[in-house]
C-alpha cells in the first residue's frame, strides 16, 4: 500500500510517499525559514500562502524520485492537526481534494504521533514498548508507547517547551532565527560552567519539566554585564548544557521506573548534538539504547506523516475520502486511539 504523506502544520511543507512494503520511496521539504526571518518568527497567513505555492511542486517531486504516478496512490495522511489553522488547512483541503479526484482514501494524522513513530523509520528501529521524548518548539513531553495508538503520557513542560525556550534565549543573546540552531552553534565555541545556571525541576521527584525559569536565569546573568561575545558563547553552552542534563535525567528515570530500555527521542531539539551525546551515553549506562530519527526528519515533514497514516490504516478501517474535513488546532496527544 503506497500512502502519501502532507505536512502543512506551521513553517514546513512537506510531501513523502510510503510503501508498506518497500518503505519511504520519496520525499521533499520547503522550509520557510528565509520568509520569516525578516519578521523574528513565523508570521501565520504568510505561512498559509507559502503552503498554496509549494504542495503541488513538492508532490511531483516526490512522486518522480518514487517513479510512481498518482494514479498509484492508494490513501493520502494529511496533519490535522496541532499546529496553525491556516496552514493546516491548507494542506487538509489539498489532501482530501485530492483523495476524491483519485477516489482514495483520506486519513487526518496527529502531529506530534508522526513525530513519536518518525524513528520507526529507520533500519535499526525500537520493538514496541518504549518511552518516548518528544522535544520541539512547542511540545516537550514524556510517553509510554506500547503499540501504535496507545500513548500513556508521563510528564510534560508545565511553562516553556525546551525549543520554545531555545529559541527565547537565542534571542535574549542577540542571535538570529531560527533561534535553536543559532545557539547551539554557538554554544560550541563556548564552555559550561563559567556561568550558573539552574537545573529545573531536576530533583522534582515526577517527570515534569519547566524551562521558562531557566531563560529568565539567562536573562538575569546577561543583565549584569556587559557581555562579551565569548560571554555569549560560554552562556549558550551553560543553557545548552542545563537543558540536555535535565532531559536526559528525566528521559532516563521514565525508562527505569517502566523498566524499559529504549528510548525514541524526537522532534526538533531532538537534532541536537550536545542532546544527543547526553542522551547516549546516559542511555548506555543502564543497558539501554537512544533511537532518533534522521536528522533530514527531525523537524517536521511529509515522511513521518505518511508512516503514521500507513500504520493507522494497517490497523483500522478509520479512513475517508468524501471531502468532509475539520483541522484541530489544539489537539491533546491523549485523545488518539485506535477507533
Amino acid at each position: 500500500m503506497k500512502v502519501l504523506g502532507i505536512e502543512s502544520s506551521c513553517d514546513e511543507t512537506g510531501v513523502a510517499l510510503y510503501d508498506t512494503e518497500r518503505g519511504l520511496l520519496g520525499h521533499a521539504v520547503h522550509t520557510q525559514v528565509a520568509m520569516h526571518e525578516a519578521y523574528g518568527g513565523v508570521v501565520p497567513e504568510l505561512a498559509s500562502r507559502d503552503h498554496i505555492r509549494r504542495l503541488i511542486p513538492l508532490l511531483e517531486n516526490v512522486l518522480a524520485q518514487a517513479h510512481c504516478g498518482r494514479g498509484e496512490i492508494d490513501a493520502i495522511a494529511y496533519t490535522a492537526g496541532p499546529g496553525l489553522a491556516g496552514a493546516l488547512l491548507v494542506g487538509a483541503s489539498f489532501a482530501e481534494a485530492l483523495a476524491m479526484a483519485l477516489d482514495v482514501p483520506a486519513l487526518p494524522v496527529h502531529h506530534l504521533e508522526g513525530h513519536l513513530l518518525s524513528p520507526l523509520l529507520a533500519d535499526e528501529a525500537p520493538a514496541y514498548p518504549f518511552i518516548a521524548l518528544l522535544v520541539s518548539g512547542g511540545h516537550t513531553q514524556l510517553m509510554r508507547v506500547t503499540r501504535v495508538g496507545d500513548y500513556q503520557l508521563l510528564g510534560e513542560s508545565l511553562d516553556d517547551a525546551a525549543g520554545e525556550a531555545f529559541d527565547k534565549t537565542a534571542k535574549l543573546l542577540g542571535l538570529g532565527y531560527p533561534g535553536g540552531p543559532a545557539l547551539a552553534k554557538l554554544a560550541e565555541a563556548g564552555t559550561p560552567g563559567r556561568f550558573k545556571l539552574p537545573r529545573p525541576m531536576l530533583n522534582s521527584g515526577d517527570l515534569s519539566f519547566s524551562f521558562s525559569g531557566l531563560k529568565t536565569a539567562v536573562l538575569t546573568a546577561a543583565r549584569t554585564r556587559n557581555l562579551s561575545e565569548a560571554d555569549k558563547a560560554d552562556l549558550a553552552a551553560e543553557f545548552q548544557e542545563a537543558v540536555t542534563e535535565v532531559l536526559t535525567a528525566k528521559a532516563v528515570a521514565a525508562c527505569r521506573q517502566h523498566r524499559l530500555s529504549s528510548l525514541v527521542v524526537a522532534g526538533g531539539v531532538g537534532a541536537n548534538r550536545r542532546l544527543r551525546q547526553g542522551m547516549d551515553a546516559a542511555l548506555a549506562k543502564i543497558g539501554g539504547r537512544v533511537y532518533y530519527p534522521a536528522l533530514e526528519l527531525c523537524t517536521d515533514n511529509g515522511a513521518m506523516i505518511a508512516y503514521c497514516g500507513a500504520q493507522r490504516l494497517l490497523q483500522s478501517a478509520a479512513a475517508q475520502g468524501s471531502g468532509a474535513f475539520a483541522v484541530r488546532p489544539r489537539w491533546p496527544l491523549a485523545e488518539l486511539s485506535l477507533g
